[in-house]
């Protein structure tokens, strides 16, 4: 439960703590405009993966910024582990988080299938 509990708070600071970062310290124009929404970390604290979401549905636009967060990721890390206070600052991972494609291709079928029904 405590353990858990620490994981948690964990995720959500790194995903504050990363967002800052990606607005103020990452210059590369391949990771503007990302949200990050979500972070999971292990329970040993030493691997967390990062998603992230973008506004772009274009592939080159997600290849583009997927490899400038993986330049920028020993950077990030760096700044997370002079701003987090724990012992070991935890592997970093970045995810393309397609959840808002997926809930957006449902609405989209919705929509079809209403216009479908009143026609």
């Amino acid at each position: 439960m405590v353990r858990s509990y620490r994981v948690g708070r964990l995720a959500q600071e790194i995903q504050r703590e990363v967002n800052d970062i990606l607005m103020k310290r990452v210059r590369d124009p391949r990771v503007q405009g990302i949200t990050v929404t979500g972070v999971d970390v292990t329970g040993d604290l030493q691997h967390a993966t990062i998603y992230y979401s973008i506004l772009s549905d274009k592939a080159s636009a997600g290849e583009k910024t997927q490899i400038g967060l993986d330049k920028a990721t020993g950077l990030i890390r760096r700044e997370l582990g002079s701003r987090l206070s724990i012992y070991v600052t935890p592997e970093i991972h970045f995810e393309r988080d397609r959840s808002v494609q997926y809930g957006d291709k449902i609405d989209r079928l919705l929509n079809q299938i209403e216009n479908e029904d009143q026609q």
